[in-house]
């Protein structure tokens, strides 16, 4: 039994519906140590021929026999293994890959081997040194002779320790010289044990060998011996063939963006702005957000809300009928997490007179737990028979310069009200000024309550302050507060406050975010279609690359990972570029502003924001290589190399 066997093997081509048959019953048996030559003219069957062998055509009538095993039922892995494992091509444009130097050419089909890195390594050296090409191996294949690049397609066939090299018109591109040089090579090759078929329409180099096969149209019409075959030593392989670890193709992904650095980096930096723009806007938004929080806060207490009493005519001003009972204050006090429920409050219209000026004013309320002692600036808070006024309406208005000047001041309030029929009533009392509120005026429960005591005036609370345990407890109780209904199913209560207005600017601020974001995030899918258009280009400038590798066994997984991974380079620095944008941008903005707001952190970009920008690039990067990827793996081996 010999090593290979050809079994009737019958190929046809088809154009629309007619037949093109190319072999026509080629029956061939060749063994270890033969230097065989296929010989023939052009179109005569040579390359169909190589290709079958070779495992690249799987597409035929017949049967090929390796060493008892046929191949005639093997899947589309296993003949991937088999090319990786029995077969070593030398082509005759050498088909080297251009942006991977004379070592990195050698080592692609050596990855796909058990041996350790520092082995294949040594393995790689040491096979182009045999082919005298110690002093190169750091060179790109543009920058070598065509006899050089030979032999390091030579080297490269012979990397996985393979039993059958092929070789098509190895010699076909070179001068008399580099052709006896390979020839030598080849032969050395089958004196070591191995199956040399050269392809060559070449009478000089057919001879060379010890066994010429003559082609023509596509049968055998000459198989002759020219000497015996070299004697075979059975020297076991030292090592095993495997599938190309995911860890390689990564590798040489990379290898391939930085060698194409300066284009693969317009598309990086233009997904980078994308990214950038998108984590400006949400840093913006959220340090934005923590300035109202913060100014905000300065001002009032935000775990405080104010609740009044709903009217199903909505007029607040009817303040006679939005009193609230004792039951109703237990009511709010009941509710989970409310630590207290005080007595609040408010006239929608009163005046100061100081010496012979009145100065109105919009809302005057009880003193509550939603005031800051830090908004009173000069003073403090209002005790018995004190009040505290607005700096703008008030305090301003009595004197620009030194309005700081009214605490102290005995004023008189008026307060114009309605009694119990219905009828004005004007309210005086004599106050001293204890401090000046960034917000509005405010005097003490107590002494609202002897202003109407002392006019014989029912005085009760017409809203309640309540005050939440925790500030991530307060939207819970909004919550309940607004769930409260009576029998009618009618709600109860309103809802004011700064833990109210927060909420809503909070929430209006994250929906402006969101959508500048989103705008933002429009170039972002200009970015992807950048990416997809230049992994098509990438696919169609590597089609060669792609047949070299499927020729070397590298699977179509293979071939899908090589370009999935370079795309999610992209997207990864693109992310890194983007952050570093960001937080560049971020620290000028914020020290600018500073000198305005006195707020140093506008621009707020948060842990989450640098996970979404790197889980976004991922996505985009992925997506837009997912058709290029799998258009370069469905790609046709013998296609691909045949591209120019």
């Amino acid at each position: 039994m010999s090593y290979l066997e050809l079994h009737d093997i019958h190929k046809s081509y088809f154009l629309v519906k007619e037949e093109f048959p190319v072999l026509k019953g080629i029956a061939l048996n060749f063994d270890r140590g033969e230097f065989v030559s296929i010989l023939g003219e052009s179109g005569g069957g040579k390359s169909t021929l190589m290709n079958i062998i070779g495992g690249l055509d799987h597409n035929y009538q017949g049967d090929v026999v390796i060493d008892g095993k046929s191949l005639k039922d093997a899947t589309e892995n296993q003949m991937d293994a088999y090319r990786r494992d029995t077969i070593g091509f030398i082509f005759q444009n050498f088909n080297l890959i251009g942006h991977l130097s004379v070592l990195d050419n050698v080592l692609s089909s050596l990855d796909m081997t058990s041996l350790s890195h520092s082995d294949r390594e040594k393995r790689a050296k040491d096979l182009l040194d045999e082919v005298g090409l110690s002093e190169h191996i750091h060179k790109l294949p543009g920058q070598l002779s065509g006899g050089q690049k030979q032999r390091v397609a030579i080297a490269r066939a012979l990397a996985s320790d393979p039993s059958i090299i092929i070789a098509d018109e190895p010699t076909g591109a070179l001068d008399s010289k580099n052709t006896q040089d390979v020839l030598d090579i080849l032969q050395k090759i089958a004196k070591s044990g191995k199956l040399v078929i050269v392809v060559t329409h070449s009478e000089t180099v057919a001879k060379f060998g010890t066994r010429i096969v003559h082609l023509t149209d596509g049968k055998i019409d000459q198989d002759q011996n020219l000497k015996a075959p070299y004697p075979v030593v059975d020297n076991k392989k030292a090592f095993k063939s495997r599938s190309l670890p995911w860890l390689d193709s990564y590798k040489n992904a990379f290898k391939h963006l930085m060698f194409h650095f300066g284009r693969n980096f317009l598309i990086i930096l233009g997904t980078a702005i994308g990214l950038f723009s998108v984590m400006f806007f949400l840093g913006l938004g959220h340090g934005a957000t923590k300035y109202m929080n913060k100014t905000v806060d300065s001002l009032a207490n935000p775990r405080v809300l104010q609740v009044s009493k709903h009217l199903s005519n909505n007029n607040t001003s009817d303040l006679a009928n939005m009193k609230l009972t004792d039951k109703q204050l237990n009511t709010l006090k009941k509710l989970d997490h409310v630590k207290k429920v005080e007595k609040s409050y408010y006239v929608e219209t009163f005046s100061i007179q100081i010496g012979q000026k009145n100065f109105s004013s919009q809302i005057l309320q009880s003193k509550n737990s939603s005031f800051r002692s830090d908004s009173i600036k000069p003073g403090k808070m209002p005790g018995k028979n004190e009040i505290v006024v607005d700096k703008s309406t008030i305090a301003q208005a009595w004197s620009k310069k030194n309005w700081k000047k009214i605490v102290g001041k005995e004023v008189t309030l008026h307060l114009n009200v309605i009694d119990s029929n219905g009828n004005p009533k004007l309210l005086t009392k004599k106050l001293t000024v204890s401090g000046v509120s960034q917000a509005m005026s405010a005097v003490s429960y107590d002494t609202l309550g002897e202003i109407y005591k002392d006019a014989k005036m029912k005085f009760e609370p017409n809203y309640a302050t309540i005050v939440v345990d925790n500030v991530n407890n307060v939207k819970s109780v909004k919550n309940k507060i607004r769930e409260l209904k009576n029998s009618k199913g009618k709600r109860l209560y309103n809802l004011l406050g700064v833990g109210v207005i927060l909420d809503n600017i909070t929430q209006i601020t994250s929906i402006v975010t969101f959508v500048l974001a989103l705008i933002a995030g429009i170039s972002l899918l200009v970015s992807a279609l950048m990416i997809i258009v230049s992994m098509y280009m990438s696919v169609t400038e590597r089609t060669k690359e792609i047949g070299i590798l499927r020729a070397i066994g590298q699977r179509k997984k293979d071939i899908r990972r090589l370009f999935t991974s370079e795309s999610l380079f992209i997207g990864i620095f693109a992310a890194i570029l983007g952050l570093a944008m960001s937080f560049i941008l971020q620290v000028v903005v914020n020290n600018v502003t500073y000198g305005m707001i006195k707020y140093r952190g506008i621009i707020s970009i948060t842990t989450g924001n640098i996970i979404f920008a790197f889980v976004i690039a991922i996505i985009i990067s992925l997506l837009a290589a997912f058709f290029p990827s799998r258009r370069a793996a469905r790609l046709d081996p013998i296609e691909s190399l045949a591209n120019e």
